[in-house]
């Protein structure tokens, strides 16, 4: 059996982080802006950080498992 809780995880938090499109942390005119399909090198390592963090607690912390059978 694989367990498919790393990649789940992996993907659907690499959409919804992605500077620009739900939101972006900070932002080029505020410090919070959102949807503005715009990036910057500040709002990458930000949302780095907070894809790292999300990653590591769901994973390591929480345990979470997907497995297929």
């Amino acid at each position: 059996m694989a367990d498919w809780a790393p990649v789940v995880i992996g993907v659907v938090l690499f959409v919804l982080l992605q500077p620009g499109l739900l939101f972006q942390l900070p932002g080029h005119n505020r410090q919070l802006e959102f949807g503005s399909m715009k990036t910057n090198g500040k709002a990458i390592a930000i949302h780095t950080l907070i894809f790292f963090a999300i990653y590591a607690i769901l994973l390591l912390a929480l345990h979470v498992h997907i497995y297929t059978g």
